[in-house]
């Protein structure tokens, strides 16, 4: 009886046993077409996001290099003692702005602070605004032949607001009288913001010495920061003002208070 029921009853197990899942070419496609979306997507965040805050903390880092590498030197001679019933100074010095000569391509020669962004906000700042040899590698950007800093004119610069560190992402997020200093290795120049407009990619007339007044001779100190807008996009320019307010000249009374008290 034992030999007539075994065939049957391998039989019956066969009949158990799942089906295997048949694999198609088109299943085969749509699991490779998940998959790359995922790399894609972990891409985009890594682009975007993390990417950007890696980056800008490694801008940050050079600035703040660059910046010490101008401190005075020990043996600088301390400034003069106030006489009795005088007021003490509130802050550093300020004098008349040297006039700097324009910087080569993808030249160091500045340190951006924008305390309303941050107490370790130094972007570097070189010559030209090309995204290959300065915005992106470097940080921030000075458009040839506008204004040096303090001086009378427009001293415009320009960084990238959604990649490559991002200096400029939270431009728009500026106070009226925030501070803007630019730091050289001959001193501080402090800047107070203004306003922010937006124009179209071609409004190159906020690049006039005047913005937006052309055949207009200038007679204000301002600085013109530009960037993308919206912050992932290039459908408009996020243009924004600053009037100069002070330079304060390297000595052993340290930085401008505009440095430490400069959020509005």
């Amino acid at each position: 009886m034992q030999t007539v029921q075994e065939p049957q009853t391998r039989r019956t197990r066969r009949r158990g046993r799942a089906p295997r899942r048949r694999v198609s070419v088109v299943g085969v496609i749509g699991d490779l077409l998940v998959t790359a979306g995922v790399v894609v997507l972990l891409f985009v965040v890594w682009q975007l996001w993390i990417g950007d805050a890696i980056i800008g903390a490694q801008f940050k880092d050079q600035g703040k290099e660059l910046s010490e590498s101008w401190a005075l030197e020990p043996s600088a001679p301390a400034p003069a003692a106030s006489s009795p019933g005088t007021t003490a100074p509130t802050g550093p010095p300020t004098a008349d702005p040297p006039a700097l000569p324009q910087p080569g391509d993808a030249e160091r020669f500045a340190v951006v602070r924008i305390p309303r962004l941050g107490p370790d906000y130094s972007f570097p700042l070189a010559g030209g605004v090309s995204s290959s040899r300065t915005l992106d590698p470097i940080g921030l950007g000075h458009y040839p032949d506008t204004a040096m800093p303090g001086q009378v004119g427009n001293f415009a610069i320009a960084g990238h607001r959604g990649s490559h560190g991002a200096p400029f992402a939270d431009l728009p997020s500026l106070h009226i009288g925030d501070a803007v200093v630019v730091e050289t290795e001959q001193g501080w120049y402090t800047y107070r913001f203004r306003n922010i407009e937006y124009v179209r990619p071609n409004g190159v007339d906020v690049l006039l010495p005047l913005p937006q007044q052309p055949q207009v001779e200038a007679t204000d100190r301002i600085i013109t920061m530009t960037t993308c807008s919206p912050r992932y996009g290039f459908s408009e320019r996020a243009i924004a003002y600053g009037v100069f307010e002070s330079y304060t000249p390297r000595t052993e009374a340290g930085p401008p208070t505009s440095l430490t008290s400069g959020a509005a």
